[in-house]
């Protein structure tokens, strides 16, 4: 019968990260892009990327949209409201390759998720639960403060969308 304050909640658009010190439960929706979530299983925060490409060439703006960008954005912001590095566990998401978009032919759902393991590998942050790959897309919605991400997948259609 207690009253409990909602949750904020924020949506994850695409090229864009996401870390506050409060909890709040982020969702977005994945296709070919990967979603990387950060947890501090001590401090109980985290945040969220959403990366559309695997990497920045140097040319233009270094944004979030690009894997290499939106993980070291990503490590960089959750170690500012009070996440230690030390603590960090890493979930890993999305990268499908989806016919019908014309990026399966680049295989932008696979490259996004080796660059996503191998950085997440190189930074020593280890990877506890992944749902990568496959042909159907992903929504996702994690709990900043508890770390657990729930993950729908979408159907595929008749004509293999």
């Amino acid at each position: 019968m207690g009253y409990e304050e909602p949750i904020n909640k924020h949506f994850l658009f695409p090229g864009t990260i996401f870390a506050e010190p409060f909890e709040y439960q982020i969702s977005t929706v994945l296709g070919s892009c990967v979603a990387v979530c950060l947890f501090d299983r001590v401090a109980c925060r985290g945040g969220m990327n959403h990366l559309m490409l695997p990497l920045w060439n140097g040319e233009g703006l270094a944004t979030p949209k690009y894997g290499n960008i939106a993980m070291e954005k990503l490590l960089s912001k959750v170690l500012s409201i009070g996440c230690h590095r030390e603590h960090l566990v890493a979930k890993v998401f999305g990268g499908a390759n989806v016919s019908g978009t014309g990026l399966e032919v680049f295989m932008i759902g696979d490259r996004n998720i080796t660059l996503a393991l191998d950085m997440l590998e190189d930074l020593k942050i280890p990877v506890v639960a992944r749902d990568v790959g496959g042909r159907v897309g992903r929504k996702i919605i994690m709990n900043t403060a508890t770390g657990v991400v729930l993950v729908g997948k979408g159907r595929k259609t008749a004509s293999g969308g």
